[in-house]
């Protein structure tokens, strides 16, 4: 589907079926450099059991239109106000990586607004490795490099995908590929800039999901730890062996683990 946010268009998937702001609201956010793709199997599972899905490309990303955003807060803002063009009262947040500081800094500003969070690859605190920043600023491809073969735990990266004739990997380089020049080396340094993920978490009442890999480089488990420690209601679910891209390495157990935030059926009295 097609939105207006701040008066330009936004393309968010669905899902698979048509979003319905009158059942419960799941609001995916993906990571830096990357699009709505990443929510393939989240998103169709959440929307065929009673929820109504929005799982958008950020501006400047995949099918919407602008210029991708300067920081964490700004992408927080344009969350809420995606959600309110939506007609959704109120929202699961569930973010990888990138969109786990934009749920945070989102259930901390607008908390009548976020009913749960379920954070994937989660850290307060998401500093980059001046290489890869400079790789990005430049336009090197290095910096897809960088992030395709870090974002991968070791056995991922030699193959194994649970998609028959899939290239883990591979499918990772192409997908930041994709990505629009300047838009990488803007969505790191959101995350390398962002440092109020631990004071905004203390004010978060919601309940809260961390999935984390446990050979994660990019945000490794402990510091998924400290961020669920720093929750109010939080538990952590820890995937051995696994990396940062858990969606596809992991996709099964991903789902799994965030499968209590969906709504209860009711049960007839």
């Amino acid at each position: 589907m097609h939105l207006v946010v701040n008066g330009e268009k936004v393309h968010a998937a669905t899902g698979g079926r048509t979003f319905d702001p009158a059942r419960p609201s799941v609001l995916f956010l993906h990571g830096a450099g990357m699009d709505h793709t990443v929510w393939a199997l989240l998103a169709r599972w959440f929307a065929h059991h009673g929820c109504g899905v929005l799982a958008p490309d950020l501006p400047g990303h995949g099918q919407s239109e602008g210029e991708p955003l300067g920081s964490i807060g700004a992408m927080a803002d344009w969350s809420m106000a995606l959600l309110e063009a939506a007609g959704a009262a109120r929202a699961t947040v569930i973010g990888h990586s990138m969109g786990t500081l934009i749920a945070l800094e989102l259930a901390a500003r607008a908390p009548g607004r976020v009913s749960g969070l379920g954070l994937i690859a989660a850290a307060a605190a998401m500093p980059v490795a001046p290489d890869l920043l400079t790789a990005a600023r430049d336009d090197d491809h290095a910096a897809i490099d960088m992030v395709a073969i870090w974002g991968l735990g070791f056995a991922a990266g030699l193959g194994g995908s649970l998609a028959p004739g899939a290239w883990m990997l591979g499918g990772g380089t192409r997908l930041l590929e994709r990505a629009r020049p300047g838009v990488l080396f803007a969505d790191l340094s959101a995350c390398n800039d962002y440092a109020e993920g631990l004071a905004q978490a203390q004010k978060i009442q919601a309940p809260a999901v961390l999935v984390l890999g446990e050979r994660d480089m990019m945000t490794p488990a402990k510091a998924g730890r400290r961020l669920a420690a720093a929750l109010p209601a939080a538990r952590a679910v820890v995937l051995p062996g696994a990396g940062h891209m858990l969606m596809m390495e992991r996709p099964d157990a991903v789902l799994d683990a965030l499968r209590t935030l969906a709504p209860q059926p009711q049960v007839p009295v």
